[in-house]
């Protein structure tokens, strides 16, 4: 067996653009996958032409030399954009390794380490009520771990840090009075604040409000996460940005996190992702995976958390109070299946994904779907 083609299709599901590849065997098998860095799935594109050029004639099989390839075929190794090439690639060779053989990815990652893999729940709101409101729902619904996401930025509406960390720490507060003890309460705070503004952030919380901080600022200067984890005890959620092992290793040896948000689809796939999970496994570090785009990378990241045995929650986008729509789309004919706040783990071959191809090749294209460039009063640029 042989690769014969690479595809990618740039499509419109739902809220957001998707970037799906397409593997083709010279047996007729294909394999699925999914690029994450969807504000930037041009350059993507891009990437995954030039791999696709030495990957045709190759063998499918050959997952780890082929990544080493993708990654070290040139001088500027790493980055987001191309580790996110190589994530969709991995995953679609996974899946035709996975249906080849007669068996879920899950098998070729060492077998499922659980039954199902449990989730945590995301919480959007435009105000304190509505945000209590839909905790009371989520919490009704079996959810025991809960994240707090931050209002939707309006755009042209300036954005100040100060006071909406004011604000965000009075809405941790309410929540946790809602909900009681028993529910792990999560913030995201999207690195919108300086290590200052997370300091007086966490100084406004009532010991025991939250149990996880998310991506509290920039990930570039594992330095000024040292700084900040001396100023708070809450464990901190981080590592959505992080594009290899290599990102990760001073977070998981320096005891800069406590919660590991991979991301299978930007990471270099399931090959990388299984890597940086056995690192955090070796430091007591839980893996939290991050999951905001489409089908394709929900099933990866399932298989994922079925076959790591240090897991916590996988993010689930489908919680009640939800509005997003890109997981539904006539596009999948089938897809993982929630049931109540878990996953069922799919057992079909491969990733357990079905992609009708007549509906692809229909679906609306990729739209310019620029993310908000925030600003400050002052006319100063903020972090998104």
């Amino acid at each position: 067996m042989r690769i014969a083609d690479i595809k990618c299709f740039a499509v419109l599901i739902g809220d957001r653009n998707q970037l799906i590849v397409k593997v083709e065997t010279d047996t007729g098998l294909v394999g699925w996958g999914e690029a994450g860095l969807v504000a930037r799935l041009r350059a993507v594109q891009g990437a995954i032409e030039h791999f696709r050029d030495f990957l045709i004639g190759q063998d499918p099989f050959q997952t780890n030399h082929l990544w080493q390839d993708m990654y070290r075929s040139q001088y500027f190794e790493g980055g987001r954009v191309l580790s996110a090439a190589i994530s969709a690639i991995d995953i679609a060779l996974l899946d035709i390794k996975g249906k080849a053989l007669g068996v879920p990815v899950y098998q070729l990652l060492g077998g499922k380490c659980r039954d199902v893999v449990p989730t945590f729940a995301s919480l959007r709101a435009a105000s304190v009520d509505e945000a209590v409101a839909l905790g009371r729902e989520v919490q009704k619904a079996g959810w025991k771990c809960i994240r707090l996401l931050p209002p939707d930025m309006k755009k042209g509406a300036p954005f100040e840090p100060w006071d909406w960390q004011v604000e965000m720490a009075a809405w941790s507060v309410a929540l946790r009075r809602e909900l009681g003890p028993g529910v792990c309460l999560g913030m995201e705070l999207h690195h919108r604040l300086s290590v200052a503004e997370v300091g007086s952030f966490c100084q406004r919380l009532p010991a025991g409000t939250l149990d996880f901080l998310e991506e509290p600022i920039r990930s570039e200067s594992p330095d000024a996460y040292q700084m900040l984890r001396g100023m708070t005890d809450v464990p901190f959620a981080v590592g959505e940005e992080f594009s290899s092992k290599w990102q990760f290793l001073p977070f998981v040896e320096r005891g800069l996190m406590q919660y590991a948000r991979l991301d299978v689809c930007n990471i270099g796939g399931l090959t990388e992702a299984m890597k940086v999970a056995g690192q955090c496994e070796a430091h007591y570090v839980d893996m939290m995976p991050h999951n905001p785009f489409g089908p394709i990378c929900l099933a990866a990241s399932i298989h994922f958390s079925a076959a790591v045995p240090n897991l916590s929650w996988l993010e689930c986008r489908e919680t009640p109070g939800e509005r997003l729509v890109r997981l539904k789309s006539a596009i999948f004919a089938r897809r993982p299946e929630l049931d109540g706040p878990v996953y069922k783990i799919p057992d079909q071959p491969g990733l357990g994904i079905e992609i009708d191809e007549a509906a692809l090749s229909k679906a609306e294209g990729c739209k310019y779907l620029e993310p908000i460039h925030p600003y400050r009063q002052d006319g100063s640029r903020a972090n998104y």
